[in-house]
């Protein structure tokens, strides 16, 4: 467990990241407000595990799933939040069987002496970036 409270905060250079992706070009923002963005994120997430490790120990089980964040959000009043997240993990899930698909047929492939094959790499699976749908773009204009 963290020994400090400030153990427990996101990485301010990753909130940066996040804000500044999220704004205006040209737009400031002041230390202060960043790592208080980093604070509450991550009290948001604390909460949210905390609430959805309730759930799974209610189920008899110790390891938190994708339904209990689901419904630890819907618990918590965030239900706006489940249909975009879930649409988002569906989006990770398939990215990430067709990069284990394309691992393993590139294994195939060198099984039957193709060296010209490309070889993929274990890492390549863990390269997923779940990019919104245009639709979804559409329904927020």
């Amino acid at each position: 467990m963290a020994e400090k409270v400030e153990d427990l905060n996101l990485p301010l250079s990753v909130v940066s990241r996040i804000v500044k992706d999220s704004l205006p070009d040209g737009t400031n923002v002041s230390k202060e407000a960043r790592t208080a963005l980093a604070r509450a994120a991550s009290v948001f997430v604390l909460y949210l595990t905390s609430t959805a490790n309730g759930l799974a120990t209610k189920s008899n089980r110790k390891t938190i799933n994708t339904n209990d964040i689901m419904k630890a959000l819907e618990e918590t009043d965030f239900e706006q939040f489940v249909e975009p997240l879930s649409a988002a993990v569906s989006g990770y899930r398939k990215c990430v069987q067709e990069k284990k698909t394309k691992l393993s047929t590139g294994k195939k492939s060198l099984e039957n002496g193709d060296s010209k094959a490309e070889t993929p790499k274990k890492s390549d699976a863990d390269d997923v970036e779940v990019l919104e749908d245009e639709d979804d773009e559409e329904d927020d204009a």
